[in-house]
C-alpha cells in the first residue's frame, strides 16, 4: 500500500500520453486502449450521458500531482463512458468529450496473482514478464480491471517502493486509510528483492527495480491493468 507522504513527492516524473509518443499499425484495433486526458481543472462524472447532476466531481491534476486520466469503455456522440479511479474498484462514469484530449495507446498489464508473475505487453509481443510480491492473505491485493493513474518518482530510490510507483485507479478491499493514504494500490519497486514471488505486502504488487525503471521510461500513463486469481 503506499503512504500517503508518498502521492505528493518533492519530484514528481509523469509519461506523457500522446498520440505521437504511440507507434500505429502494430497491434489489432481490439488491442488499442483510448485513453481520455482532463484538459480542465475539474471534470463531473454523471451516471448517464447528458446527466445534470453530477455522481462525483474529480480534480486535475490528481491527489499525486498527475494529470487526471481516464480508460474509455464506450461512446455516445459527444459523450465518453470511461473507468473511473473512485472506489468502489470497477466503477464506471460518464463524462463530457469537450473536457478531455483522447490519445491510444497498445499497451497492457496482467498480473497473475497464483503465479505471483507480472507481464506486460504491447500489442501482442511480451516486453516484461517477471515475478512480483503481492498481498498477504490478510491484506490481499484485489483483483479486478483497473489501469495506471500517475507515476511517481520516491524521494529515496533505494527505499521500500524502489525507484518508481505507478498508482492505479483500485483500491484495497480491506484498507481503507494507511500511513496517511487512502488505500490506493500500486505497482512499484522494491528493497526486498528476495521477497519477489511472495505474499508480502499490504495490496501492492512488488516487481524488480529493473523492471519497474524499464517500465517508468516505456509505458504512457491510462495503461489497462489486469489482475487475475
Amino acid at each position: 500500500m503506499l503512504a500517503g507522504a508518498l502521492l505528493i513527492p518533492a519530484a514528481l516524473m509523469l509519461i506523457a500520453v500522446g498520440c505521437d509518443s504511440v507507434a500505429r499499425g502494430h497491434a489489432p484495433e481490439a488491442l488499442f486502449t483510448t485513453v481520455a486526458r482532463a484538459r480542465v481543472r475539474s471534470v463531473a462524472v454523471f451516471d448517464e450521458p447528458g446527466g445534470k447532476r453530477p455522481r462525483v466531481v474529480l480534480s486535475n491534476p490528481d491527489a499525486a500531482g498527475a494529470p487526471l486520466v481516464f480508460v474509455v469503455r464506450n461512446t455516445e456522440q459527444s459523450w465518453l463512458q470511461v473507468e473511473l479511479p473512485v472506489r468502489p474498484n470497477g466503477s464506471l462514469g460518464w463524462i463530457s468529450r469537450r473536457n478531455v484530449d483522447l490519445s491510444r495507446h497498445d499497451y497492457s498489464i496482467v498480473v497473475d496473482l497464483g503465479a505471483h508473475m507480472i507481464t506486460v505487453s504491447r500489442g501482442a509481443r511480451i516486453v516484461d514478464k517477471e515475478p512480483v510480491g503481492i498481498g498477504t492473505r490478510d491484506t490481499p491485493t484485489p483483483g479486478g480491471s483497473y489501469y495506471t493513474t500517475a507515476l511517481v518518482q520516491p524521494p529515496d530510490p533505494g527505499g521500500l517502493y524502489g525507484p518508481y510507483v505507478y498508482t492505479l485507479s483500485g483500491y484495497s478491499d480491506v484498507l481503507h486509510d494507511f500511513a496517511g493514504g487512502n488505500g490506493v494500490i500500486g505497482i512499484h519497486g522494491t528493497n526486498e528483492p528476495w521477497n519477489l514471488g511472495k505474499n508480502v505486502s499490504h495490496g501492492c504488487i512488488r516487481m524488480s527495480n529493473n523492471g519497474i525503471t524499464r517500465l517508468a521510461h516505456t509505458l504512457p500513463l491510462g495503461v489497462p491493468v489486469d489482475i487475475r486469481p
